[in-house]
């Protein structure tokens, strides 16, 4: 089985593959300028050693985005051992990516996927293209898609057994309110139920946050190079933590 489910998911953060892309054009074109005007022996070097780095960054990412972060979640779902029954909630759930992969995997569950549907963080994001993946997995049925802010739920407390977010929370500009994101999830969490992000640069800052909040950290780790954003200097983690049973 392919660890990309059917559909279309668009690209994360589409101007960054673009920009490092052009780069590598750029860099490659210098080269040859530079190489044909006698220049320096070390100036079109330079230039060719620039435009390779770009584009193995423009490789990395561009799997990252397109493969690897399928066959990361597939490997998380899989580990939480899920029951089949669950209620589960994904944050900034774009084109629902998670969301069917969760959904495939809870036959007598349910999946709720909020997104405020930003196509700067993933391209051509819209409601439309989450459905549009869903029934073309044939998960329609099990998984709601609404409109809303990661930072103001609009749900009950205790109201959901599993809460994922995938490349999401690091989108909000301020700490303040990634702290209010993270503990948004922790409020909408049933007691025992579990927490699971994927992200980048600020992993370690949830981590904080889910102790204070009294959650039972049960890992913070890389994932490796299958999702490289350009290059291991450009990695990501993740942070799965459990809510105490009352």
């Amino acid at each position: 089985m392919s660890a990309r489910p059917a559909g279309n998911y668009g690209i994360d953060a589409p101007g960054v593959p673009w920009g490092w892309g052009g780069c590598a054009v750029v860099f490659a074109i210098a080269a040859i300028v530079v190489s044909v005007l006698g220049s320096a022996l070390w100036l079109p070097i330079y230039f060719t050693v620039l435009a390779v780095i770009a584009a193995i960054g423009t490789f990395f990412y561009l799997r990252s985005t397109l493969v690897g972060k399928f066959e990361v979640w597939r490997g998380v779902i899989a580990a939480l051992r899920l029951r089949g029954d669950e209620e589960a909630l994904d944050l900034g759930c774009g084109h629902a990516s998670v969301s069917v992969l969760l959904a495939e995997q809870l036959p007598t569950g349910h999946v709720t996927g909020i997104d405020l549907w930003r196509s700067v963080d993933q391209s051509r994001n819209s409601v439309q293209a989450a459905q549009r993946n869903a029934r073309a997995n044939d998960v329609d049925a099990r998984i709601t898609f609404d409109t809303g802010d990661m930072t103001s739920l609009p749900y009950a407390d205790a109201s959901f057994d599993l809460v994922t977010a995938s490349l999401a929370i690091h989108n909000i500009r301020s700490a303040q309110a990634r702290r209010t994101a993270v503990l948004e999830a922790v409020r909408v969490l049933r007691p025992g139920g579990r927490l699971a992000i994927v992200d980048i640069e600020k992993v370690r800052e949830y981590d904080a946050t889910v102790r204070e909040a009294g959650l039972t950290v049960a890992e913070n780790r890389g994932l490796g190079w299958r999702m490289w954003w350009t290059g291991p200097w450009f990695p990501t983690r993740l942070l799965i933590a459990t809510k105490p049973e009352q």
